[in-house]
């Protein structure tokens, strides 16, 4: 054989050896495309990427770094071969290597570029030039990221022939990655669609809960779980329709001093009262009774086949419930109440008339202090509805309709005025007097009553200081609602007044004696700052709340007022005439000064001065008077009268 001839032979065996390889590398591109082109799952094709791109190229390590949306990061989402465990999840910034080179270009990198490049660039790069292959990944729409080899198996470098090869796969793989990508959108947006279909079935749930909840709070109330005023309205009108001829009675009850147990033992223990105060009420009506929570401190109650003494004995019946203390915030607590009865059809043939008229007779209860009252349509259709109370109180305030009305009281040593009650009274501009229990309560509850007691302190203070220009020396006793000694702003409001008027002394604040010292603390250093203005402190109404000497001889005060019902009575109960003994002896041995309401007769007044009571007030004295007929009075008087320096007392 020739030697052309044995050239020709291993010319044709290195072609076929080639061919081969080509064949080689063809199906096992066809067979790679394929098995990526398959699969579905983003992270099996990142991993099926880098194994066969692996295989491809003879790569040591091969990498794939991919753009994030705003491509400003690459992260490296795969690879396979050495060390890339501490390379994958990697993330740098899109300028950095050369994968930023590839990005910006949109070419692979491989040696052959290393002509096209930078004197700097190529000393930076050529040294590892021939280790490292990248081909662009390039999807349809966007630069995805790039296929990175590093280091030819066995040594030596990456040839033309193995970028050709990656950047065939690469393409391939772009498509792959791009349709696992919406694959993996169109799992996620599944996904999402479920769990939206979840959360709303979560949602609906949720909604005919809360559409029961409503229901339900549109008919009962929440605090107390009794029918509200929409429920109870109705079912009193299906029992008009059903009773035309009558035998329905309503009934108002409205809880005493609701307001001023929220502002010193605070709204927990109102909430508590009502819940409570509910209960026992329920518990002593009759199955076939309807209870309401109406508003507030309000109950109203229907009865059936009732009449008016039926109705009053249900309304006692509810009163006795109230004899038991309730224990709030550690008090022991007496809950009082005014009860207001109609009939039906005798005091109205409709809803709001037959509540009209209850509410009237409840509002008579608390000025008579009865309890309870049946509507009298000739005592009580005259009198003001408690609504329209509220609209002209602040009216009232407003045009001056309120004025001070002065009680004497008499000192029983000396037979000397030596002061006086301010007692408000209101006389409506179309002429109606207004009873003080009314409209105090309707202050109370509508958060007048702030401004009220200001307006009182104020008309007093200018009281004492024209009285003293003329000569008397009577201290004046003005009302204050616990509410509104307790606010913070009471003693810098009450200091702007005394350096307004000048008033040092002279002046006595009337406290309620009742057992709603919520903070008792906070109470006796207001009490204990009152003497810096000299301003003394009496405990009214004593011996009508459960509070004790023991607990009120560490307040501040200076005197008790024993209430007038055991006054009016103790000539004639034992059981009165003792306790008020025992008031003014306990009064006296803790240095107190007692001071009796309701004296309105000379037996009285002697048996009071007998047991040393200090001093007196009521009818046999005088009733409350305007300025001028108090004067009058005083001038004409057979009780002397204190005067400024006066080294004795004058007669009048």
């Amino acid at each position: 054989m020739t030697p052309a001839t044995d050239d020709n032979q291993e010319r044709i065996t290195a072609l076929m050896a080639q061919l081969q390889q080509r064949d080689h590398e063809i199906t096992q591109l066809r067979e790679t495309a394929f098995a990526v082109g398959s699969e579905l799952d983003l992270d099996k094709v990142f991993s099926l990427i880098v194994d066969r791109a692996r295989e491809l190229i003879g790569a040591e390590t091969v990498l794939l770094p991919l753009l994030n949306q705003h491509c400003n990061e690459y992260t490296y989402r795969a690879g396979a071969g050495v060390n890339v465990d501490e390379i994958v999840g990697e993330s740098l910034p899109i300028d950095f290597g050369v994968c930023g080179w590839v990005w910006k270009h949109k070419r692979p990198w491989w040696r052959g570029v290393l002509c096209e490049l930078s004197e700097q660039e190529r000393n930076l790069w050529e040294k590892e030039a021939g280790t490292l292959l990248m081909a662009p990944l390039v999807g349809r729409q966007h630069f995805l990221g790039g296929i990175a080899g590093f280091n030819k198996v066995g040594g030596g470098e990456f040839t033309e022939n193995d970028l050709h090869l990656l950047e065939l796969f690469a393409g391939q793989a772009a498509i792959a990655i791009e349709n696992a990508m919406a694959m993996e959108k169109v799992e996620q947006a599944k996904n999402e669609a479920e769990e939206a279909q979840s959360e709303l079935k979560r949602v609906n749930k949720r909604l005919s809960a809360l559409n029961q909840e409503l229901e339900y709070l549109s008919l009962y109330d929440k605090l107390t779980g009794l029918p509200n005023r929409s429920l109870f309205r109705d079912r009193f009108r299906k029992e008009i329709e059903q009773h035309g001829d009558g035998g329905l009675a309503l009934l108002i009850v409205d809880i005493d001093r609701f307001q001023e147990i929220n502002d010193t033992l605070g709204h927990d223990a109102g909430d508590e009262l009502l819940r409570v105060m509910a209960e026992r009420f329920t518990k002593a009506l009759a199955a076939a009774a309807t209870i309401s929570r109406m508003s507030g401190d309000e109950f109203a109650v229907l009865l059936t086949g009732a009449d008016g003494q039926s109705a009053m004995a249900t309304a006692r019946r509810l009163l006795t419930v109230l004899d038991a203390t309730v224990q709030l915030a550690g008090q022991e607590v007496l809950v009082t109440a005014g009860i207001g009865i109609a009939l039906y059809p005798l005091h109205g043939d409709d809803i709001s008339t037959l509540f009209k008229h209850a509410d009237a007779a409840m509002l008579a209860a608390k000025r008579d202090k009865s309890g309870a009252h049946l509507f009298d349509e000739h005592e009580d259709a005259t009198s003001p509805g408690r609504f329209a109370l509220v609209r002209d109180l602040r009216a009232a305030l407003d045009g001056g309709e309120f004025a001070l009305y002065y009680q004497p009281k008499v000192e029983l040593a000396t037979s000397t005025i030596t002061g006086v009650e301010a007692l408000a009274r209101w006389h409506r501009r179309d002429g109606v007097l207004v009873p003080p229990d009314m409209f105090i309560t309707s202050l109370e509850q509508t958060g007048l009553i702030q401004p009220f007691t200001w307006w009182a302190l104020e008309t007093s203070m200018r009281q004492r200081i024209d009285w003293l220009k003329r000569r008397f020396d009577l201290r004046i006793a003005v009302n204050v609602p616990i509410s509104v000694i307790m606010d913070a702003q009471f003693m810098t409001g009450l200091g702007r007044l005394v350096d307004r008027y000048g008033v040092r002394g002279g002046i006595t604040i009337e406290i309620t004696e009742n057992v709603f010292f919520g903070d008792y603390e906070r109470l006796n250093a207001v009490l204990s700052e009152l003497r810096s203005f000299d301003i003394e402190c009496s405990i009214d109404d004593f011996g009508t709340g459960h509070s004790s000497l023991a607990r009120l001889r560490q307040l501040p005060v200076a005197e008790l007022k024993i209430d007038r019902s055991f006054v009016m009575d103790m000539l004639r109960s034992k059981d009165d005439a003792v306790i008020v003994k025992s008031t003014v002896d306990l009064a006296h041995n803790l240095g107190l000064r007692v001071v009796a309401e309701g004296v309105e007769n000379v037996a009285t007044l002697q048996q009071l001065y007998r047991l040393r009571c200090d001093s007196v007030q009521g009818y046999y004295i005088a009733k409350a008077l305007p300025v001028a007929d108090l004067e009058a009075f005083l001038a004409q008087s057979k009780w002397a009268v204190a005067r400024v320096g006066a080294s004795e007392s004058i007669e009048g």
